[in-house]
């Protein structure tokens, strides 16, 4: 038994908040570190291209400073220099000689063994390794520009270089940004970790308390966590359906105790006589005969009951039936005008008064009320049905004692019989008003009892909604 409950609860232990915890921020990182990669790739290559081209630039604007002024006269000694760009050569050719130089590429062979392409006279290259005295081996950005006609003669090329930067040179850039990201990455899953544990921790309490919920404690309610969220709002919601359940389970108890009473004792009665019977000797047949006729009747008392009971386990389990338009006053009519009986039933109408209801529901509904007026009535019942503020409205009076005012809800309690009530109707079963007031209350009326100021008696008033919006097929 144990391990059929654990089977039937693995799928639900699969989604325990802790995994959906651990899933939530799985997740949340691959994908951030699935943007992070394209973001990384792209933000590297543009900062290195933009950081190059900006020191192409200005080694480029260097060495044209130089270009203008050897197209005039020749450097009488080292080739002005400044930061950022401290090299420059001025180099043949044709032969490679180095025929001028700044300060720290003095005796230093060409920056470059590479020329311009033919039809270009601009030059873009990088060397690497000891340039002019440089122990560092760093790399350099070199431009070039080919020269005719200057002071130096045909065909000299002015370089100019600049070091690359170290973040640039040796992937310090790429290491930088890959461990900013991988930081990045782990502080976000600290956060997404910790975010979505603090926000599932209603659900992790919801979750074990569901667990510990049975059938012996449905008075157990699930903690409403203080955030007006959609957790929130879902415990609500469940300590709704729970309170519904244990309704239902405490009516469902007290119905199947007081079916278990009301059957008992006729049942108990029934025994006893047969027992009695079948003990005499000699039996007379007079006194079988009436023994006969009391089973009969205590028969038909069960019968009544049973019938009652099957009537509420319809309406507690909510059987659908069938709604129609009907005519209150003409059913009113129909059933009780000219009715004979123990007292004098008179039926008033205004007209019409509709109500959207099942026929035969509405029909046990007025002959129960009219039933139990009966019962206690002198001599003359008052039937009204009218319209009344967007309500279809039936009042029955009656010229009886009435009904003590602490006892006007309690006559619906199921299986609740006043003493009077017991003396004129032995065999009832104390379930007539209650079902009247179930299937009243399935079409969203109101059934109550109240004092009559027309006969002096009990009123019972029944109210039914406004028939101008009728259900929907789905509520019939």
């Amino acid at each position: 038994m144990a391990e059929r409950q654990e089977r039937s609860r693995g799928p639900w232990r699969a989604l325990r908040p802790r995994t959906i915890r651990a899933r939530v921020t799985a997740g949340a990182v691959a994908m951030l570190a699935l943007v992070l990669c394209v973001a990384l790739t792209a933000a590297a290559l543009l900062i290195r291209e933009l950081t190059l081209s900006q020191l192409r630039e200005r080694a480029a604007e260097g060495a044209r400073h130089v270009v203008d002024h050897i197209m005039t006269e020749r450097y009488d000694g080292p080739i002005p220099a400044s930061e950022p760009i401290t090299r420059f050569q001025v180099i043949d050719w044709q032969t490679d000689e180095v025929l001028a130089a700044s300060d720290t590429l003095r005796g230093v062979p060409p920056l470059t063994e590479h020329d311009p392409e033919p039809g270009d006279f601009r030059l873009d290259d990088i060397t690497c390794g000891m340039v002019a005295g440089d122990q560092s081996g760093d790399c350099f950005q070199v431009v070039g520009y080919a020269v005719t006609g200057s002071a130096y003669g045909d065909d000299v090329l002015v370089l100019a270089a600049t070091r690359t930067p170290l973040i640039l040179a040796e992937n310090v850039l790429e290491m930088v940004l890959l461990g900013t990201s991988v930081a990045l990455l782990f502080g976000t899953g600290i956060i997404i970790w910790y975010g979505v544990g603090r926000a599932l921790r209603p659900v992790e309490q919801i979750s074990a308390e569901m667990d510990r919920l049975s059938v012996s404690d449905l008075h157990r309610r699930l903690p409403v966590p203080k955030s007006d969220d959609e957790i929130a709002h879902l415990a609500r919601t469940a300590n709704s359906s729970l309170a519904r359940l244990e309704e239902a389970v405490t009516r469902q108890r007290r119905f199947v105790s007081d079916a278990s009473h009301e059957l008992r004792n006729p049942i108990a009665g029934m025994r006893t006589k047969l027992e009695v019977e079948l003990s005499d000797p000699e039996p007379d047949q007079r006194a079988r005969e009436r023994l006969l006729t009391g089973l009969l009747s205590d028969t038909e008392r069960l019968e009544n009951i049973v019938s009652d009971l099957l009537e509420l386990a319809r309406l507690d389990t909510d059987v659908a039936m069938k709604r129609e338009k009907v005519d209150l006053s003409d059913l009113a009519e129909g059933e009780f005008s000219g009715r004979r009986g123990s007292a004098e039933v008179l039926v008033h109408t205004s007209g019409p008064v509709y109500a959207y209801v099942n026929r035969l529901r509405v029909v046990r509904v007025l002959t129960n009320l009219v039933a139990n007026a009966e019962r206690h009535a002198n001599g003359r019942i008052d039937i009204i049905v009218q319209h009344h503020q967007g309500a279809a409205v039936v009042e029955v009076h009656d010229d009886g004692s009435g009904i003590p005012v602490k006892d006007r809800e309690r006559v619906f309690e199921r299986f609740s019989r006043l003493p009077e009530s017991r003396e004129r109707d032995p065999g009832g079963s104390g379930l007539g008003l209650p079902i009247s007031r179930e299937i009243v209350q399935a079409y969203g009326g109101t059934l109550v009892a109240g004092h009559s100021d027309l006969l002096g008696g009990a009123l019972f008033v029944l109210r039914l909604p406004d028939p101008s919006n009728p259900p929907s097929e789905q509520d019939r």
